[in-house]
């Protein structure tokens, strides 16, 4: 090994340090004391539920870890949205648990946490697993009502999404282990099955405070809305249970019965590890954004047994298609290759992004992949499409149009890694989040923004200066280099993948190595959603 791959071992290492210590506070959740007086209230907190509730030793993904990361620091924070989501295996079954955190503000919703828990339901929907729901929530946060409660894309939604997936046949299994209160008390009874736990649990539209202000009704919450009432009285609730370890485990023997689901048919095979060491992606994957590499060792890296084949490999070599497997599945990748390049022509192309050919290549693989029904993984590492007299009359907007048809309309799933750069128009021809990628993830060196930080500061400044100089402002050379600092500094900021993460732009930062569980983990799921569509991209001009 080299000295340059020794030097990106050590700052790609480094990132992925970082990452992990910051999982580790997120994992604290509300603090120590929130935890400690849950345990006295005889309640498991969020994690401690689905740890208990998933099968031993089996792999999980979790979703929106760092959800709301940085934001609402004037409400005290919300770690992780104030929910906690995992995919992973409940007697042998895959399917999504959600979880509301009592240890932050009693597991009041706050927008991001609204916005978690569609994303929650938008994947059970499209793979058509079931989803349980461990509620434990005082409702909305009222101070921020306004931005999480009326909207189509709000509070609401999720009940509507309720009575969708209901229609849709897939399972919903809810318990009470705590508050569920307002609006709130319609996720767990639209769900198909309800439990509540005996003491802790509680259920109703209004608590007695309000009762007693809105009828004058002296009532105490056990009384109003507890598991005796909802279970023996009511018979709102399925299930009366003793404790968290009695309404998990009800929960398992459940999910123990249910049918196998359906199959869509995507290829697998006995999946291999890779021939090439995964390990070496650290050195490889250089130290900054804007230096070269070759995209192909990462996929030998990521690939059963490192083996590739490869689709039209002189042509528009930019982008990089082929087929592989992963832990057993057949894929269709698509990759940004960051290597200058020669084109057909002999000219020299800049790696990272995406020419005319390119573009053309990836939309035919792409539609290659749809009537082969091939599920498609994007990895992402690139600066934009090529600008200039030259693309323009070559009818780059045409051919980009074109990838991003052929990628908008697929039937097959899709899931992208952001490598490295996911810059403007790059990030949509390559199924960012607005392209309804089954899963979206990022390694820590992930950067996601219209353009790179020196390149936006250049603009802004130019546009902050003369907006100075209009109004009489002398600008020194010194002055000129704060405001870049300045504007570049912050700018970096939102490029970051934490910014990404907790704004649900992507689903979760990973490290490298968890790559391939994530693929093979996501394709297990949508393999469960028959593809009931025909592929069909419309009008493409040629």
């Amino acid at each position: 090994m080299n000295i340059e791959f020794n030097k990106n071992e050590d700052v790609n290492k480094m990132m992925l340090s970082a990452m992990e210590k910051k999982l580790a506070k997120v994992y604290e959740g509300g603090g120590a004391k929130r935890i400690e007086k849950l345990h006295a209230e005889g309640k498991m907190t969020a994690r401690e539920r689905i740890d208990f509730l998933l099968d031993k030793d089996s792999e999980r993904i979790e979703i929106g870890a760092f959800a709301g990361d940085g934001m609402y620091a004037e409400h005290g924070g919300c770690p992780s949205g104030g929910v906690v989501i995992v995919m992973g295996y409940v007697s042998k079954k895959l399917c999504l648990v959600v979880a509301n955190d009592a240890t932050v503000k009693a597991g009041a919703w706050f927008p991001i946490t609204g916005k978690k828990n569609l994303r929650a339901q938008e994947i059970a929907i499209e793979n058509k697993i079931p989803i349980i729901y461990l509620v434990d929530s005082a409702g909305v946060y009222l101070p921020m009502q306004d931005e999480i409660f009326p909207d189509k894309e709000h509070f609401g939604r999720i009940f509507r999404n309720n009575a969708i997936m209901s229609s849709m046949g897939i399972i919903q299994i809810a318990a009470i282990m705590g508050s569920c209160v307002a609006g709130g008390a319609y996720l767990p009874i639209m769900s198909d099955e309800a439990m509540i736990v005996d003491k802790t649990g509680s259920i109703f539209l209004a608590g007695s405070y309000l009762v007693k202000a809105a009828i004058g009704e002296s009532i105490d919450n056990e009384t109003l809305g507890g598991a005796t009432t909802h279970c023996e009285i009511s018979g709102v609730t399925d299930y009366k249970c003793e404790n968290d370890a009695d309404c998990l485990t009800r929960i398992k023997n459940i999910m123990s019965k249910i049918g196998k689901p359906a199959d869509a048919g995507f290829d697998r095979i006995k999946g291999v590890l890779p021939a090439k060491n995964p390990k070496e992606i650290f050195g490889i994957l250089p130290d900054t954004r804007d230096k070269q590499y070759d995209m192909y060792e990462i996929i030998s890296r990521l690939v059963d047994n490192s083996e590739f084949e490869e689709y039209k490999e002189k042509y528009g070599q930019t982008i990089i298609c082929g087929l592989a497997r992963i832990d057993g599945w057949a894929v269709g990748i698509v990759a940004n290759q960051r290597k200058v390049v020669k084109s057909k022509k002999g000219e020299m192309q800049f790696g990272g992004v995406i020419y005319s050919d390119s573009a053309d290549k990836a939309a035919r693989f792409i539609m290659n992949c749809n009537q082969k029904k091939i599920p498609l993984v994007f990895l992402q590492d690139v600066t934009g499409f090529m600008v200039g007299s030259r693309s323009e009359h070559g009818g780059i907007i045409k051919d980009g149009a074109k990838m991003v048809n052929a990628m908008s309309n697929s039937v097959v799933p899709k899931f992208t890694i952001v490598v490295g750069n996911s810059y403007g128009a790059g990030n949509y021809a390559m199924c960012g989040k607005a392209y309804d990628p089954r899963l979206i993830v990022g390694w820590p060196s992930a950067q996601i923004a219209v353009m790179g930080g020196a390149q936006a500061a250049k603009v802004l400044v130019q546009i902050e200066m003369a907006s100075l100089k209009a109004k009489g402002q002398e600008i020194t050379p010194e002055k000129e280099n704060e405001i870049f600092n300045r504007i570049k500094d912050r700018y970096n900021d939102q490029t970051s993948p934490y910014y990404a993460a907790a704004r649900l732009w992507i689903d979760a930062i990973i490290s490298p190595l968890e790559t391939r569980k994530i693929i093979s983990m996501g394709i297990e799921a949508a393999n469960q959603a028959p593809i009931e569509k025909r592929y069909n991209v419309g009008v493409i001009q040629t």
